[in-house]
């Protein structure tokens, strides 16, 4: 087990895990996240889909029933599991996925990485549990400062507006987001800023073929099943 990412999962805020944090999710832009997916990802209709921070599954629910059946969920937060709007999904770190090598066709994730603490340990997993040729969706917001656009969020969570560091852990942008997949064998192959309702940016990877590099990276970090935890599933 990699000693640094497992001290590194420890940080996440406890706000991560409660139901409060969780029913403030609400399907406001579902139908705009769906199109992003249809059109970065070309799901074929029997690929296997990962969601990545799903919460309680709005966005998971529209795949599964217009793109890929195949699709699946996890979510940090026990509470958006408990009180989600589609079954199957799963209370899981996104840093340790529970999942076998090469699971997934495709992993999309909408405004969630900028939450992970060990960001690098994050994306070295998603390569890991993704097939060669395998893309990844990454949609995250485009701040100028890091917690501004979550200010009304710190606000309802903790009563204090300067709190929202605590929930946005990262600022991030493409070229940062590119400079940490040295460890794996992703690549960039788009980029967008959308600047309707807040600004946000789109990052499209896709996994290449293995690699002497890869393959020591991963000896090194001691990702793979091992570090694995089993996921908690809703009937």
């Amino acid at each position: 087990m990699n000693t640094e990412s497992s001290e590194k999962r420890q940080t996440a805020s406890p706000v991560y895990r409660s139901r409060k944090y969780a029913m403030l999710n609400k399907p406001i832009e579902i139908d705009r996240h769906l199109e992003r997916v249809r059109r970065y990802l070309r799901p074929r209709w029997d690929d296997r889909l990962l969601e990545i921070g799903c919460s309680r599954g709005f966005l998971t629910q529209r795949v599964r029933e217009e793109l890929a059946p195949s699709t699946t969920g996890v979510d940090l937060n026990p509470e958006a599991i408990a009180n989600a709007c589609v079954d199957g999904l799963s209370v899981m770190d996104a840093q340790a996925l529970a999942y076998d090598d090469e699971s997934f066709d495709k992993i999309y994730s909408f405004h969630c990485i900028e939450h992970i603490p060990d960001l690098h340990g994050a994306l070295r997993e998603m390569h890991r549990v993704l097939k060669p040729g395998g893309r990844i969706l990454l949609v995250y917001p485009a701040e100028p400062i890091r917690g501004l656009y979550v200010v009304p969020t710190a606000i309802i969570l903790f009563g204090n507006a300067l709190r929202a560091r605590e929930i946005h852990l990262h600022k991030l942008w493409p070229a940062k987001i590119e400079r940490m997949l040295t460890a794996t064998s992703l690549e960039v192959t788009a980029s967008a800023l959308d600047l309707l309702l807040t600004p946000q940016f789109i990052t499209v990877l896709e996994k290449g073929n293995r690699s002497a590099k890869v393959s020591a990276a991963r000896a090194q970090t001691g990702t793979g099943r091992e570090r694995a935890r089993q996921p908690v599933t809703t009937p």
